[in-house]
């Protein structure tokens, strides 16, 4: 198991987020979904935590990511969600008239330090073939 570390913690804390788009309409199609995943890389980097998988299916996203208890999961995932569904929004205008807004005020986390990292990444590789 690999730590990541600062000044004064040492952890290895990786969790299982979804997160559906409002009414889970299915509007993740025809480039939106590649574009999510490139803002949410985007957010990871500015905010210091990893996306290890990231899958966006037409209705939800899941990721696989891991945050030091500083930062916490749950800051992640809204900072992901609220800076997605803004320049989602702000670049494809036909988001604006098919839904009043893209992202739902809900989330789902799991903890997954219980099982393997290898069966983690690839539950969530496997999701476009479910």
């Amino acid at each position: 198991m690999k730590c990541k570390s600062n000044d004064s913690v040492v952890c290895s804390c990786k969790h299982h987020a979804v997160f559906c788009p409002k009414c889970r309409r299915p509007v993740l199609v025809d480039g939106v979904d590649e574009r999510l995943k490139e803002i949410a890389l985007e957010v990871a980097d500015e905010m210091g935590f990893d996306i290890i998988e990231m899958e966006a299916m037409p209705g939800h996203v899941h990721m696989l990511l891991e945050a030091g208890p500083q930062l916490g999961i749950h800051r992640a995932v809204k900072r992901i969600k609220g800076r997605t569904s803004h320049d989602l929004r702000a670049g494809f205008p036909w988001l604006r008239a098919r839904i009043p807004a893209l992202r739902a005020s809900s989330h789902s986390v799991s903890s997954v330090e219980g099982a393997p990292l290898a069966v983690a990444r690839q539950c969530i590789e496997n999701q476009k073939s479910v």
